[in-house]
């Protein structure tokens, strides 16, 4: 699937749902399904800066694309980067690179957290795009 395939496919996930609560609870099932990082991996180097809890990801190319392991100690952190994984983990970097993240403002997710998750979906948005600028330079 394409990221704007996967995009839509969360938009119209989050449209099932009639008011914020059951959407946040949906985040935190999201959550428990993400693949997680190794603990080898969960170090001060992997953390995301500007994240209010801890939240780690690690990157890794296989045949070209990207994918991401993630994990984090707030269980709606955790369901905010399981989300971001699924959009990007298994494409290609400059797919990454370029890709639009307007679902987020569709979905009303910055609309309805706190302004500190907010700037931490920020932060996380603009790591895991960091690592495909990375990966895309190696390919270069």
């Amino acid at each position: 699937m394409t990221i704007q395939e996967i995009q839509e496919e969360i938009v119209d996930e989050f449209g099932m749902f009639d008011d914020w609560m059951q959407r946040y609870e949906y985040m935190i099932e999201l959550g428990k399904s993400l693949p997680l990082i190794e603990e080898k991996y969960k170090t001060e180097d992997n953390i995301i800066k500007g994240c209010q809890s801890k939240v780690w990801v690690h990157a890794d190319m296989k045949d070209d694309k990207v994918e991401f392991t993630a994990d984090s100690d707030a269980i709606i952190t955790k369901g905010i980067i399981a989300i971001l994984i699924r959009v990007f983990s298994g494409q290609h970097p400059a797919e990454i690179i370029k890709a639009d993240t307007g679902f987020i403002d569709e979905i009303g997710l910055k609309e309805h957290l706190s302004p500190t998750r907010a700037n931490g979906l920020v932060s996380m948005v603009k790591q895991l795009k960091l690592y495909a600028i990375a990966y895309q330079t190696q390919l270069n």
